[in-house]
């Protein structure tokens, strides 16, 4: 008895360590996934002069628009609730309904995308109609006040922002990329930092990792959009 005893402490001991390199592996393989999505938004902008709508959990890892519209309007079904648009963007390793999974592989671990949808310059829906960004214009694009938030902490989040200046990491994302980490979200308790990840809003969290938080964020900045449109040749 006292063997099994010490065959079991030695066997946890080495488990952990394992348990915790594997974890850390799959972080970094989410994190690379988050860059290779983020560079086939760009990709996607760059071909079409828009950014992709977010897919809905019916839309099979394709664009979803609201009732009535199209990419003509740019009206997108949810600005910042939805899933990445795998199929949409011609990704390889999706899962069977065409929605990118991060490491973890879970449903609940579905790469989620949220893209700004506010009006710019008179104009609706610029980043993800057809020539939205055209028609706002480089002045409209530079001016408008915010785009999608991504904050240090979710302590004084509201819908409308990071709370104080210092808790802001950018108020310039036009578009962001989610992993829900190990926990899929399943854990995600009303007002916490995750939470607030998936609550609908134009507000993120983006932190260390700590035993309530696991996600990973990636976005790209109306600047690099922009940058993209203009080497492409889609704007001005």
């Amino acid at each position: 008895m006292i063997a099994l005893v010490v065959l079991t402490i030695l066997a946890s001991g080495i488990a952990l360590p394992l348990a915790a390199q594997v974890h850390a592996r799959r972080q970094d393989e989410a994190r690379r996934g988050l860059e290779e999505a983020r560079d086939a938004l760009l990709g996607f902008a760059a071909a079409h002069g828009r950014l992709p709508c977010p897919a809905t959990v019916d839309s099979l890892g394709q664009e979803a628009f609201a009732p009535g519209g199209t990419a003509l309007d740019g009206a997108c079904a949810s600005f910042h609730g939805g899933w990445l648009p795998g199929a949409a963007l011609g990704l390889a390793g999706l899962d069977a309904q065409g929605f990118v999974r991060d490491p973890w592989g879970g449903e609940r671990n579905r790469v989620r995308y949220a893209v700004h949808g506010a009006a710019i310059n008179g104009i609706a829906n610029p980043l993800t109609r057809v020539n939205g960004m055209q028609l706002a214009t480089l002045a409209g694009l530079g001016a408008a006040p915010h785009y999608l938030f991504v904050c240090t902490s979710g302590a004084a989040v509201t819908a409308s922002g990071c709370g104080p200046a210092s808790s802001q990491l950018t108020k310039r994302a036009a578009f962001v990329v989610l992993s829900t980490g190990l926990n899929g979200a399943l854990e995600a308790a009303a007002g916490s930092d995750e939470a607030r990840n998936l609550d609908g809003d134009a507000v993120f969290v983006a932190r260390e990792a700590g035993p309530d938080f696991d996600d990973l964020l990636n976005w790209g900045s109306i600047s690099l959009v922009v940058n993209r449109l203009v080497v492409a040749g889609r704007l001005p």
